[in-house]
């Protein structure tokens, strides 16, 4: 990249939660600014990798909302759309105008809900790793997580974390499998007690709260995409969200949910593509993109 990045961070307050926003810039604005709202546990920094490709097109803003990162604790009683409208708050208050937002994991409840509640605001939408709904699978998960924290089981919980985020050994090839395992376990087993409590938090809102509510329709062009071997969120489901969204459906190869680390270059090739309208067409580490713009476009229920 020949600009230099200039890169800030911002503490900001919406309705008594203070947060903290990071803009990163290398000068160029081919499209518009782009919103990564990444999963629980990951904070502002979690996507610095992808600014050497993003960059190159347009500005960045990352975030560390209420209950994330070194923002304040949000009580679980605050859901997807109160996150939905903080993300809001974000670009109103640094000017931002329409942005293109990036929504994986639990980051993509809230963009979808940010694209319904705030149409004006996204400019396009791109879901990874998402659904239609808590499924059964995770909620039980969420439930064994809480009694091993209140059991003190900590590595045991971090051993249960990774195996639930990653495809079985047998499910199919993952790249980079065996170094992802070994990251993943150790930020799960070395989280501070403040960040366990709000990890705990995250996953009770997520029981407490629809992962997507029917209305609005989104009328946003839209992508969703999946590892083509995740089991938590696994290319049906997302073919299902997509198919909702009247949107495109991508499966990207030898990855499964953690495709944002497994495969990070070329997911924010996949970034910068569909944010700047260039053709997802035969791309290498892609499997045929599917479209469902021709449907109907019904809200995801």
């Amino acid at each position: 990249m020949s600009h230099t990045i200039q890169a800030a961070d911002h503490e900001l307050e919406f309705r008594g939660f203070r947060y903290v926003a990071r803009t990163a810039t290398a000068g160029t604005s081919a499209t518009e600014p782009v919103v990564v709202l990444g999963g629980s546990s990951q904070d502002r920094h979690s996507w610095l990798r992808y600014e050497r490709v993003l960059l190159s097109h347009s500005s960045m803003l990352t975030l560390e909302l209420p209950g994330y990162g070194q923002a304040d604790p949000l009580p679980v009683e605050h859901g997807m759309g109160f996150l939905a409208d903080a993300v809001r708050h974000a670009a109103d208050t640094l000017s931002l105008g329409p942005v293109n937002v990036f929504g994986a994991c639990f980051g993509a409840s809230i963009a979808l809900r940010l694209a319904q509640q705030h149409p004006d605001r996204v400019a396009r939408l791109m879901l990874g790793g998402t659904a239609v709904e808590t499924s059964p699978e995770y909620i039980a998960s969420a439930h064994r997580w809480r009694r091993m924290v209140d059991d003190g089981l900590i590595d045991d919980l971090a051993r249960d974390m990774v195996q639930q985020f990653m495809s079985p050994p047998d499910h199919g090839f993952v790249r980079r499998r065996a170094a992802v395992a070994r990251l993943m376990q150790q930020r799960f087993a070395h989280l501070t007690e403040r960040e366990l409590a709000m990890d705990i938090t995250h996953h009770e809102r997520l029981l407490s709260h629809p992962w997507s509510v029917p209305e609005p329709t989104v009328t946003t062009p839209a992508l969703v995409f999946t590892g083509e071997h995740d089991t938590i969120t696994p290319p049906p489901v997302g073919r299902r969200v997509a198919e909702g969204l009247g949107a495109r459906f991508a499966t990207i190869k030898d990855s499964d949910h953690l495709v944002q680390i497994e495969r990070d270059t070329d997911l924010a090739d996949l970034m910068a593509r569909f944010f700047t309208d260039q053709p997802l067409d035969d791309l290498p580490y892609l499997n045929p993109v599917e479209c469902f713009a021709t449907a109907t476009a019904t809200a995801v229920a």
